[in-house]
């Protein structure tokens, strides 16, 4: 029985030609890395954009932070356009106005410039990467559907920090204008290869669009991430963020509300109830939360304690994402022999590992290779988890939807970034905080409050400690190696939660096309259970 409402007129848009699904996954994986670089390269750039506009630190993080926000709340709505329109015209039309949209970054002579084309990249993002995803689970075949997924993750995944890196060599040996090159680089190429190859896939459904849900999830989506990611900046308790949660979650019991009498819901909540679409999704949240809070402590680390430049902090991070992105391709195979839920059961407990390895071998004298098994063990363990509980997701959704499960897949791995950097870098801070408190005897008053904000605040204002300059170094590494074994073994917990969770109540084993009988012609029940 379909819990969504049926289609009308729908034909089977699946491609066979091996050729030409290689080409279709490499124009979309091309405009997705276009997203994802976008959504890393201007945290390289800061310094740079605070000098040349003039701009406040809170300014330059409004900057960044703009893209994400907007990319996060029009997902669901986008998502669900491009199943109706048509998913080529979307993508098409998402790429051609993200790179008018950097090349206007790339020229802007104010703030305010920069920050209408940060805002029109994010409206664009929001077309371009529900589609890809959409494109990969309604034109490949069944028995090549998890591949595909494989190779998306994988960019989706390794994508940001080889953007980042990228963005930091051009920096480095250019201008942060050349930061917005890259992006149009990459959607010429997907222009070009989706025109010749990608089929203009969509589904004609009978009811009107939701724009009731649609209103309620930007809404919800948009001042539950504003609160999670300036609460722990600005104090959870000031009143723009208690608005902003009182609003966040009126919104989204609203968006819940509407969606279970609608007879054509945007993203239907009975779904949840299904083990794919509920484990999946918790799944990313957790991994990609762990992801982004791990990279907000290792800057910090490789760069005020170790001392390394921007562009060597960004190589320090290859051998992770190379080793994701492996294992991401990887996975689907490991799937295929032992099922959805063992695969991501076995990336979860690397994940948790490489997080106790790393919470164990940090030193300040071990350097970069103190921490670099971890990081090896948690990018396996996070490319291993990560395509299943996409398939997880995209297998739970019907074929009409799958620009919406898309979407979803994409606003929970937005919404773990945001619960990542704010659960993390907490408590990275306190441990700091807690740790260099009874080391700062005999340092000047204003040298001991400026050094108390941060590990890089500390290496700063050093100089100004006197004879105690190399005593307030030592002291700040010291306890921010300390605020980082807390950091890293709240990450190992939630992953400790998450494996139970995951062995309990997580998806069977993918089951092959000829051994299952579906309920539901339109439904591609990949995930059994």
């Amino acid at each position: 029985m379909s819990i969504n409402p049926p289609m009308a007129g729908h034909a089977d848009p699946t491609i066979d030609d091996p050729r030409r699904r290689r080409t279709i996954l490499i124009a979309v994986c091309i405009a997705l890395m276009a997203v994802t670089a976008s959504v890393t390269g201007l945290n390289v750039a800061q310094p740079e954009l605070a000098v040349e506009f003039g701009a406040s630190q809170s300014d330059v993080l409004w900057l960044i932070n703009i893209y994400t926000m907007t990319l996060a709340a029009l997902l669901l709505p986008l998502g669900a356009l491009g199943d109706r329109r048509g998913r080529k015209p979307v993508l098409l039309i998402g790429l051609i106005i993200f790179g008018v949209a950097n090349v206007a970054a790339g020229l802007a002579t104010s703030t305010e410039m920069m920050l209408a084309s940060r805002l029109l990249s994010g409206v664009a993002a929001a077309m371009i990467m529900p589609v890809t995803l959409a494109v990969i689970t309604s034109t490949f075949p069944e028995r090549e559907r998890s591949k595909g997924i494989g190779v998306w993750t994988a960019v989706a995944g390794g994508g940001g920090i080889l953007g980042m890196f990228l963005s930091a060599l051009l920096v480095d040996v250019a201008t942060w204008r050349w930061l917005f090159v890259l992006p149009v680089v990459l959607v010429l190429a997907a222009v070009v290869l989706t025109v010749r190859s990608v089929p203009n896939s969509r589904e004609h459904i009978e009811h009107s669009f939701d724009t009731v849900g649609s209103v309620t999830s930007v809404i919800a989506v948009l001042t539950l991430i504003y609160v999670l990611h300036e609460g722990p900046v600005n104090g959870w308790t000031e009143p723009a963020t208690m608005i902003g949660l009182a609003g966040g979650l009126l919104a989204m019991i609203g968006f819940i509300v509407w969606e279970l009498r609608h007879p054509a819901p945007l993203l239907d909540i009975r779904l949840f109830g299904k083990r794919g679409l509920a484990s999946g999704s918790l799944v990313l949240l957790a991994v990609f939360g762990v992801q982004a809070g791990i990279l907000v402590v290792l800057f910090p680390f490789l760069q005020a304690v170790l001392g390394w430049s921007a562009l060597q902090a960004t190589l320090g991070m290859m051998p992770m994402a190379l080793v994701m992105m492996l294992s991401s391709g990887l996975a689907p195979k490991l799937s295929a022999r032992i099922g959805s839920r063992s695969t991501m059961a076995a990336g979860i407990l690397l994940g948790g590992a490489g997080l106790a390895l790393m919470a164990i071998l940090v030193s300040v004298d071990g350097g970069f290779l103190s921490i670099l098994p971890g990081m090896l063990a948690m990018g396996l363990g996070m490319g291993l988890s990560m395509t299943p509980s996409t398939e997880a997701i995209t297998g739970s959704l019907p074929r009409e939807s799958q620009g919406v499960a898309s979407a979803l897949n994409d606003v929970t791995r937005e919404f773990g970034n945001a619960l990542g950097v704010a659960l993390l870098g907490a408590v990275l801070s306190a441990g700091y905080r807690s740790a260099i408190d009874p080391r700062l005897t005999g340092v000047p008053d204003e040298v001991a409050d400026t050094a108390r904000e941060g590990v890089a605040n500390a290496v700063a204002i050093a100089g100004d400690a006197g004879p105690q300059t190399g005593a307030l170094l030592r002291a700040a590494e010291q306890s921010f190696v300390e605020g980082w074994q807390h950091s890293m073994w709240a990450g190992a917990a939630v992953m400790a939660a998450l494996f139970i969770y995951v062995l309990v109540r997580g998806p069977q084993r993918v089951a092959a096309a000829d051994e299952r009988t579906e309920t539901n012609s339109n439904v591609p029940d990949m995930i059994t259970g």
